[in-house]
């Protein structure tokens, strides 16, 4: 059974940081494209950032030089360092990762930016 756990997510002040965590089990993780996405209320879910199989990384435009997505091959997870956060950051953040066949979704963790 495939499970996509994130974890991190919470209420954060502009200009402030938080690590998102998604924990992966039942896959090949090394096999697999990982990402991150977010979703806001009212909006359609958009691409955050990506981490190929090969460690290559793709950034939405608006997050780039502030989050930085990166895995770790021994835990089979993968993390968004997200720093210098801003309002319009708010979201619902989900965990994807892309296999050879299909790809899963996690659960998703709540990113709050507000003062």
């Amino acid at each position: 059974q495939v499970q996509l756990v994130e974890s991190g997510g919470g209420l954060v002040q502009p200009g402030g940081s938080l690590r998102l965590s998604c924990a992966t089990s039942g896959i090949i993780f090394s096999i697999y494209g990982m990402g991150w996405y977010r979703q806001a209320p009212g909006k359609q879910r958009e691409l955050v950032a990506t981490i190929s199989s090969g460690d290559r990384t793709n950034y939405a435009d608006s997050v780039k030089g502030r989050f930085t997505i990166s895995r770790d091959r021994a835990k089979n997870t993968v993390y968004l360092q997200m720093n210098s956060l801003k309002p319009e950051d708010t979201a619902l953040y989900y965990c994807h990762a892309a296999g050879p066949t299909r790809g899963y979704w996690g659960q998703g963790t709540q990113v709050t930016v507000s003062s």
